[in-house]
């Protein structure tokens, strides 16, 4: 519900566009070709036990295709790609963006591996792994770049403590290799 004296700026507007380089989750081809390996390992282990049974059919091989597919689909990673102003999550099914220059609230998801929930102005929502920001660091160079913007702008009402607190861990880890780089550890 809004009230007349709300004082969030509203937004419209499409997402910015750019010759700017775009960076990309550099890990994500070989976390998806251990998805695709899970997923042919159950398969085809489900069509050998079938098979020694005497009971495989091809309906039944078709069952075992389509769990196989859905395994993939529950195991591939999101491929995350950033660029000025925007920061996108692409699934098999589906692509979210969200206007990192806009952030209105950056949520941590705690549960079986924990998620970093990005929601814009705009209201739109991007739910990524912290891990992906630690082990690109031009990823989240985008990311805190225009977290730093909105949060000047005013936008970012939440989120500010747990985007210093990735802040302070990438520093650390970055310091660490660096360390270990020069044999200082």
């Amino acid at each position: 519900m809004e009230h007349r004296d709300d004082t969030r700026p509203h937004v419209t507007g499409s997402y910015p566009s750019g010759t700017e380089t775009v960076a990309y989750d550099r890990g994500w081809a070989g976390e998806a070709r251990g998805a695709v390996r899970c997923a042919a390992a159950l398969f085809g282990l489900l069509l050998c036990f079938d098979r020694a049974a005497g009971s495989l059919t091809w309906w039944r091989g078709a069952l075992w295709l389509l769990l196989a597919v859905l395994l993939f689909l529950v195991l591939c990673p999101a491929r995350v790609s950033a660029g000025p102003g925007w920061l996108a999550g692409r699934r098999p099914l589906r692509t979210r963006r969200v206007r990192t220059d806009l952030l209105v609230a950056v949520r941590p998801v705690d549960g079986v591996s924990r998620r970093l929930v990005l929601r814009d102005a705009l209201d739109h929502r991007v739910e990524i792994d912290p891990e992906v920001l630690v082990r690109n660091p031009d990823l989240w160079y985008r990311l805190a770049e225009d977290a730093r913007r909105a949060e000047a702008a005013g936008f970012l009402l939440s989120g500010t403590t747990e985007l210093h607190r990735l802040a302070r861990r990438l520093d650390r880890e970055t310091a660490l290799g660096v360390f270990r780089a020069s044999g200082m550890e």
